[in-house]
């Protein structure tokens, strides 16, 4: 069956390396092309609109920034909803609320594709490594078909039930990831106001079972003050933002959450959008008096 992939960011990009790596030809589509360069050279083949890229896969995967982004790629002009096969399978790995991957579901049954949601878990290195969690949302002999191509681009399929639930379960991950990250770098505050060196906290906290164990592997940004982007803080305030929105939709009340996407919006603002999101131990440690 002939490949699709939409979207060559940080993730998408390295997700589509691994399946052309693996032997599928790939059909490709981005909003820039610069980023679609190497898969090209590699003997991908670049179509100039999502539409034209449609008519001529059976399995296309996306991996977009946001509901708006897939919303222009999918149902805007050249669109590629409209295009795809009869029977197609569509698979949207982007992190989205479930309520709009609940929406996509439906767009998709009108014209006659085959919807999965399946976000990952994990960053730019285990894109690289094929290391990545996919919680996939849809119907069982859709996801045994795709297994293959899952199990290229990560280490584990989670099929966590039906449609937009890949999505709901996104939401509940990446709330985790942002809220440990904030809780550690107030930890790590207070405890040098109250004069524990960096080192000895970091030590005796990561070392420990009181931290997330994904902390440990921002130590080296946190230590060398870089922050290259792995997972860029503006994405993780989009996140919490779906969190919190999708909490809204069902009367559930996260006030801890709702403060932790103010924090992260100030930090965008800050400047660190770009950055890695781990650069939010920075933004917190400014805090600190003098």
């Amino acid at each position: 069956m002939q490949t699709g992939f939409i979207g060559l960011g940080i993730m998408g990009s390295r997700m589509a390396a691994n399946l052309q790596k693996a032997g599928h030809e790939l059909v490709i589509f981005n909003r820039t092309r610069e980023k679609a360069e190497t898969l090209i050279k590699e003997g991908a083949q670049w179509c100039d609109t999502p539409a034209q890229l449609a008519a001529k896969v059976d399995i296309l995967f996306t991996m977009l920034a946001h509901p708006e982004a897939i919303s222009q790629v999918a149902l805007g002009d050249d669109g590629y909803l409209e295009n795809l096969k009869p029977n197609a399978i569509w698979v949207d790995c982007s992190t989205v609320n479930p309520s709009f991957s609940k929406a996509m579901a439906a767009e998709a049954q009108k014209h006659q594709i085959r919807y999965v949601d399946a976000p990952v878990m994990g960053t730019k290195k285990p894109a690289r490594e094929g290391q990545l969690v996919f919680f996939v949302g849809g119907k069982i002999e859709d996801i045994e078909i795709l297994k293959p191509y899952f199990d290229i681009m990560g280490k584990a399929v989670k099929h966590v039930g039906d449609h937009g639930m890949g999505a709901s379960f996104k939401m509940v991950a990446n709330l985790l990831v942002a809220q440990n990250i904030i809780i550690f770098s107030e930890a790590i505050a207070l405890g040098r106001a109250l004069g524990f060196s960096q080192e000895i906290l970091f030590d005796m906290l990561l070392d420990g079972p009181l931290a997330a164990p994904y902390l440990s592997l921002k130590k080296s940004k946190i230590e060398d003050g870089t922050y290259e982007a792995d997972f860029p803080l503006k994405w993780m305030h989009k996140d919490l933002h779906l969190v919190t929105l999708t909490a809204y939709e069902k009367g559930v009340a996260l006030p801890t959450t709702n403060a932790a996407k103010e924090v992260f919006l100030q930090a965008r603002k800050s400047g660190l959008g770009e950055k890695d999101f781990a650069a939010i131990f920075d933004y917190l440690s400014s805090w600190e008096e003098s």
